[in-house]
Order: structure tokens, then C-alpha cells, then sequence
């Protein structure tokens, strides 16, 4: 199964540059050697247990999740992961790093820990510490991209379990009017995360035998999750299969259906995966017969209550057309024109491929964007439509907040891929005077097993890239006038646009 994106050195398809290559090279080459050399350990479940890979997921006004793993301390499964030990996890926090008077708890042992803080003050500085066992848990090391997987300062990092720090961000201002989910590479039909065709000793991550095949597992977690946190509507901005067969597109579509009704309460849009292989192209577009019908475009505009949504086809272009993206002179132009009809009208825009990649661990190349002239002429008009304010994309798997000079009143969101390692969803609270934009894990047992299992591919590098660089890569607050929305009466919308 080939790769997507990021699947680290699928960009050398696009042939960097020699520092690129030097550089990604010097990064890569430690993990390598440790994939090599890693032979299976087992020790008596009696070793003491470590607790690592700590890490501040989400971040809202009143709530915060932290997640981190335990495993046998010592211990090795092939991978240069410890075998896990299901244990007791806990959070202690308070305002001050002395006093860390506060506790919340699981409610069954577990080795993939997934803790709510709930309560909390808006814009409080809060110190905690995640400890199984005793024994308090480290953070994922970003070092390689400069990063705090942790916290939102600089607060116990460097120590030997905090505490660390994070502060809570206000609001948005006014009421509450939507909530979208925002998803993308979901890769139905995939049995085997982080190929990559031609690099030696680099493996890829399979599900463990007899469990359910991962594509499909994180999927449903997904919908589930995003009906949980209060979704009205999701979008899924493509790779919604790993090949394009009809098959997978219909395994895909029948659980999105989960979600409520396609065309009204779920869009969907087509990535490069998505594109039919040689053998079913006589059968015609397999996405679009999919999700909609043969005769109509894969790009298309709806209104909800106000809020205009603009999904595009990143990926018009005729048969095997590798992995770039690219919009059709046609659709480019409708959607120029449909910019230039409604200026101010609140607009969120979904695609699969995104229109910069910035501050990337791996060698950028083009098959990883739009291309550069079709990118700029989206800015010049995002530019000229004050209305705009999210362009969501995928395709790179990984969480990156982005704001370009050429339109700042635009955030580029790239949202981590649903099908692995951090696997889940932004969801984006749209209120009268701003919005808020937060990642959510999938969660349930088997969803935060494979997540902390596909965390390994590219030798152990992944979180370095997908994870987000900050926490603000993966939650945001914007403040802007969005008071021209009104709630559409959506009829399969969950009762609350709480995201708890």
C-alpha cells in the first residue's frame, strides 16, 4: 500500500534539495539503525514501569486532556517501544506548581491514559502532574522540531516529571451558533501505516492480528467522538479510502452515515488517495458515484444558517496523477468567482491538499501542496474576502496552525490524520464574536491503543512531526465578528454545542 504524504521520505519523490536530503538524512539515520538492531524482550510483568509520552492534547477555556502511555521499563517489542503495564493513572494540578491540590482520575487500570481536567477557570495558569503508579509521567520529546508537547511554557521541562504548565485561553466571545468537525485521512482499506516504497528497513505499523482493521476502528471512534464533543456537521477534506476502490468508499461511507446524512449533516471532498486505480477506471469516478453522482463536480458551496461552506476537488486531474494536487481551470474559476460574489459572508473552506507547508521535519516537496501559482492565486483571493477565516486541509497528517501575510485574516489549519498516531479530529466552535478551534484524540481502548502503537512509524519520528509543534498548533482562539450566523436547523444535530 503506498503512501500518502508524510509518511516521512514519500517527499523525495519530489526531489529536494541535497540540504534537505543531508538534513533529514543526519535525523532519520539514528531511528533506522534502531529499527535494525531492535530484537522482541519480554520481562516478568513484575519490572517496574516507566510512564512517557506525556502530552497536553486539547486545551479549552474550562478543560484540558493529557494522555500518556506506561509500559515495563526495560522491555522492548521489536519496535523500541516497551510492552505496555496497565496501571492506575492520575492528574494532580492547582494554580500554583507547590500546591497541587486538585486530582482527576480513571476509573479502570489501563497502559493508554486519557484524562479529562474539567472545571477549570478561563485564562488560570494551572501546574499538574500525570503519575501512574506513583511513578510521574515524561513528556514527548520534541526536540527535533524545537517543540513542548507538554504545556504551553517552558515550566518543568528538563525536570523528572514536572510539574509543567499550561494557562487556559478565553473564550470566544458572545453565543454559541455551530460546531464543525473538521477530519481528514481516514484511508479505508489500508492495512499497513507508514510504507514507504524504497527505504530500506524503515517498517511499517500493521494492526495486531484479529483486532479490527485500524482505517476502520479509528473511523468509527471519530464519529463517535465528534457526536460526543457537540458536532453539528463534520467535513472530511479526503483521503476517504487508500485506493479508490468502490469498496473501500462504500465501507467509508456507511460509517460517516453513522454520523447522520450526507449532503446536511457530513461533506465530504476527494484526495489523492481517492482518485481510481487503473483497474476500476473503466467503471467510471468511483468517489464521486460514492459521495454524490457521477455527473456532478466534486467541489461544490453550501450555506448553513450563514455560514458558507466551500469544499474543493484538490485532486482534478485525469487517472495515476501522483500525489500533487491540483484544481481544474474550471472549478478554479467558479470558486474565484463565488469569493468574489459574497466578500463578507462567514466562509470555511475544506481540501485535501494544502496551500503551504511551513516548518516541516521532513523535505517539503510538491506532491505535498497545491501548486505554488494556484496556491497564490487562492491567497490574492482569500486577500480580497475579508469573509474568509479557515481554509482546513490535509494531506500531510499532521496538526500546523499557519497564517500568511498575504491574507492574515485566514488560518490555514493542517488537521493530523484520523487513521493513526495523534488519530482524531479539530473541532471548531463557532460563536458570535470569534471562534475556537480544538484536536480531539478519538478515544475508547482500541482507538488509544493503536493511536500509541502507530506513534512508531518513521522509526520512532512520527510524533515529532504529526503531533503539532505547540499546543497552539492543535487548539486556537479568534476573535472576529461572526454575528451574521445563525444556528441552522440541522435535524440529526445533538442537543448541545458543549464541547465536553
Amino acid at each position: 500500500m503506498r503512501c500518502c504524504f508524510p509518511a516521512p521520505l514519500a517527499a523525495l519523490a519530489g526531489v529536494p534539495g541535497p540540504c534537505e536530503v543531508l538534513r533529514s538524512g543526519a535525523l532519520l539515520a539514528p531511528a533506522l539503525l534502531r529499527a535494525v538492531s531492535a530484537a522482541r524482550t519480554r520481562l516478568p510483568h513484575h519490572q517496574p514501569i516507566a510512564a512517557v509520552h506525556l502530552e497536553l492534547v486539547t486545551l479549552i477555556e474550562d478543560r484540558a486532556i493529557i494522555t500518556w502511555y506506561t509500559g515495563l521499563a526495560g522491555t522492548d517489542d521489536g519496535f523500541g517501544h516497551m510492552l505496555p503495564a496497565l496501571t492506575e493513572g492520575e492528574v494532580v494540578y492547582g494554580t500554583h506548581p507547590g500546591r497541587l491540590n486538585r486530582v482527576a482520575g480513571e476509573d479502570r487500570p489501563t497502559a493508554h491514559h486519557h484524562v479529562e481536567l474539567t472545571g477549570l477557570e478561563p485564562g488560570q495558569t494551572y501546574y499538574y502532574q500525570a503519575r501512574s503508579r506513583g511513578v510521574a509521567a515524561r513528556p514527548t520529546a520534541l526536540h527535533l522540531i524545537r517543540g513542548n508537547a507538554a504545556g504551553t511554557s517552558l515550566h518543568g521541562l528538563g525536570s523528572h516529571g514536572g510539574p509543567y504548565s499550561f494557562t487556559t485561553p478565553l473564550p470566544p466571545p458572545g453565543r454559541h451558533l455551530i460546531s464543525l468537525a473538521l477530519c481528514n485521512d481516514l484511508h479505508l482499506g489500508e492495512t499497513t501505516a507508514g510504507l514507504v516504497g524504497g527505504i530500506p528497513f524503515m517498517r511499517g505499523i500493521s494492526q495486531q492480528p484479529g483486532l479490527t482493521p485500524y482505517p476502520e476502528l479509528m473511523t468509527r471512534a471519530l464519529v463517535q467522538e465528534a457526536r460526543r464533543r457537540g458536532a453539528d456537521v463534520l467535513l472530511a477534506a479526503g483521503d476517504i479510502s487508500a485506493g479508490g476502490s468502490a469498496a473501500d468508499l462504500a465501507r467509508a461511507r456507511g460509517i460517516l452515515d453513522g454520523f447522520g446524512t450526507h449532503g446536511r449533516d457530513y461533506f465530504v471532498v476527494r484526495g489523492n488517495h481517492d482518485r481510481p486505480s487503473a483497474v476500476e477506471e473503466s467503471d467510471g469516478d468511483t468517489f464521486r458515484r460514492g459521495f454524490g453522482r457521477p455527473d456532478e463536480p466534486g467541489y461544490f458551496e453550501r450555506d448553513l444558517g450563514g455560514l458558507r461552506v466551500i469544499g474543493l476537488d484538490t485532486y482534478e486531474k485525469r487517472g495515476n496523477g501522483a500525489d500533487s494536487g491540483g484544481l481544474g481551470a474550471e472549478q478554479l474559476a467558479w470558486f474565484r468567482s463565488r469569493l468574489r460574489e459574497q466578500r463578507e459572508q462567514p466562509t470555511v473552506v475544506f481540501g485535501h491538499h494544502p496551500l503551504t507547508v511551513r516548518d516541516s521535519l521532513f523535505p517539503v516537496s510538491a506532491g505535498q501542496r497545491l501548486g505554488r501559482r494556484q496556491a497564490r492565486a487562492i491567497l490574492d483571493a482569500y486577500a480580497a474576502t475579508p469573509g474568509v477565516f479557515l481554509h482546513h486541509a490535509g494531506h500531510t497528517h499532521r496538526n500546523k496552525r499557519t497564517v500568511l501575510p498575504q491574507a492574515p485574516h485566514v488560518a490555514l489549519q493542517e488537521v493530523g490524520a484520523a487513521k493513526e498516531y495523534p488519530g482524531g479530529f479539530s473541532l471548531l466552535r463557532i460563536h458570535t464574536g470569534g471562534y475556537a478551534l480544538n484536536f480531539f484524540k478519538a478515544r475508547g481502548t482500541e482507538a488509544l491503543e493503536w493511536g500509541e502503537r502507530s506513534r512508531r512509524m518513521a522509526g520512532g519520528l512520527w510524533p515529532h512531526h504529526a503531533l503539532g509543534r505547540s499546543v497552539s498548533d492543535r487548539n486556537s482562539v479568534v476573535y472576529r465578528d461572526l454575528s451574521g450566523i445563525t444556528r441552522p436547523a440541522l435535524a440529526s444535530s445533538p442537543a448541545t454545542g458543549s464541547p465536553g
